[in-house]
């Protein structure tokens, strides 16, 4: 799934592409000693994580669906952060069973907003992802898939530029 929507979001051409698997960043538990908010990273994994985050002007997670919320781990990469997520768009590929994972985006968006993230309406959902996976394992995207795709990047990029004041430092 994430590989089709890089795919995707790259031959669209309104964003430099950096994908970032939380499983290869492999964020323990939150384990900083300081609060987010004071920014006093003290473990190269929170490092790493922290100008990866930074250097973004929008974010676009996959996620799927457990339980009816989004996994542990994409949680946790969030706490990690604080500063570095205000006042940029975020958008979602969600995928699952029947709800296609809408419920797993809900739950994060709540979260997201008091990080001063600005989810948006506009978003990719596949519903009953096991029957759209090839023998191999590759995703095959229906064509509604790829026009909410470039329907989400589009308003991604407005969102992205309209929010960019609100980034710059204040004096």
């Amino acid at each position: 799934m994430a590989a089709w929507f890089e795919q995707v979001a790259r031959a669209q051409g309104e964003f430099e592409v950096v994908a970032c698997d939380l499983k290869e960043l492999a964020l323990p538990l939150l384990d900083e000693p300081e609060h987010p908010r004071t920014g006093k990273y003290s473990h190269a994994h929170t490092l790493r994580w922290s100008k990866l985050t930074a250097a973004a002007d929008a974010y676009v997670f996959v996620l799927p669906e457990y339980n009816f919320g989004p996994p542990a781990s994409l949680l946790n990469a969030l706490s990690y952060l604080s500063a570095e997520w205000a006042y940029k768009p975020a958008a979602f590929v969600s995928y699952g069973g029947m709800s296609g994972g809408i419920r797993a985006v809900q739950v994060a968006k709540q979260l997201m907003t008091t990080q001063k993230i600005v989810p948006l309406l506009e978003a990719v959902a596949v519903q009953n992802v096991g029957t759209l996976v090839d023998a191999e394992g590759k995703f095959q995207p229906a064509a509604l898939h790829g026009e909410s795709a470039a329907a989400m990047l589009k308003e991604l990029a407005r969102w992205a530029a309209a929010l960019r004041p609100l980034r710059a430092p204040t004096p």
